[in-house]
C-alpha cells in the first residue's frame, strides 16, 4: 500500500448537506486528527437543519468528534432534499466559508454521491476552494452508490468503536432509519479496512491531487 502524508494540518474544513453527514462520512478521521493535534481549527458547515433539533444534535456531536479542537460550526436552514433548487443560497454559504478560512484539508461529500443534496454540495466546493485537497467521504444508503475509493484513512478498533458509539449517542432522530446501525457503520469500515490492509478504515474519493515528490 502506497502511503502519502498530507503534511502539517492546522486548519480543516468539514462540510455536509445534512446534520450527521460529516460524522457518518469522516467521523473517525476527525477523531484521529483532533486527538493528534490539540487546538486544530475545524470550520464546519452544514446546509440544512438550522434552527431545529437536528442543529442541536449536530452541535453536540461535532464537539464530541472534534475533542480539543477550535470548532466553529455553522448550520444553515436550506430545505432538506431541495438543495439543487437553492443553488444560489448554497453557493453563497460555501463562498462565505471560503472568505474566512484557508484550510489545509477539506472533508466533504463525493461528487458522484447519488443523493442530490450531497452531490450538489460536492460540486460547489471546487468553485470556491480551487487550490485545496478535498477528500470526498462516502455515506452508506439504499441507493447502492458505493464505489471504488482512491484514498483511505485506517482506523484503530478503538477509534472505529468510538465513532459508532458517538453516532448512536448524538443523533437519536436518526435511529429509526433501517441503515443507521452499528452493523452498517462497522461493516463498511471493515470492508474499507480490508482494501487498505487495516482492521478498519474510512474511504474517500480524490478528484485532484498535486504531488511534490521531487522536493
Amino acid at each position: 500500500m502506497i502511503r502519502l502524508g498530507a503534511g502539517p494540518l492546522d486548519r480543516i474544513v468539514a462540510m455536509g448537506a445534512h446534520c450527521d453527514d460529516i460524522a457518518i462520512g469522516a467521523g473517525g478521521t476527525l477523531l484521529m486528527m483532533c486527538l493528534a493535534r490539540p487546538g486544530i481549527r475545524v470550520d464546519a458547515l452544514v446546509l440544512t437543519g438550522g434552527g431545529s433539533d437536528r442543529e442541536q444534535e449536530e452541535q453536540a456531536a461535532l464537539a464530541a468528534f472534534c475533542p480539543g479542537a477550535d470548532l466553529r460550526l455553522t448550520v444553515h436552514k436550506l430545505p432538506d432534499g431541495r438543495l439543487p433548487a437553492y443553488w444560489e443560497e448554497a453557493k453563497a454559504a460555501v463562498e462565505e466559508l471560503r472568505q474566512r478560512s484557508e484550510p489545509d484539508l477539506i472533508l466533504a461529500p463525493r461528487t458522484d454521491d447519488a443523493h442530490q443534496d450531497h452531490r450538489g454540495l460536492a460540486r460547489l466546493i471546487p468553485t470556491a476552494f480551487r487550490d485545496h485537497l478535498v477528500l470526498g467521504y462516502e455515506i452508506v444508503k439504499w441507493d447502492g452508490d458505493l464505489g471504488r475509493p482512491s484514498a483511505y484513512q485506517p482506523l484503530s478498533p478503538q477509534i472505529a468503536e468510538e465513532k459508532v458509539r458517538l453516532l448512536q449517542e448524538h443523533y437519536p432522530s436518526q435511529r429509526h432509519r433501517p441503515w443507521y446501525d452499528r452493523e452498517a457503520f462497522l461493516g463498511l469500515a471493515r470492508i474499507r479496512g480490508i482494501e487498505c490492509q487495516a482492521r478498519y478504515a474510512e474511504a474517500f474519493a480524490v478528484t485532484k491531487l498535486t504531488l511534490e515528490l521531487g522536493e
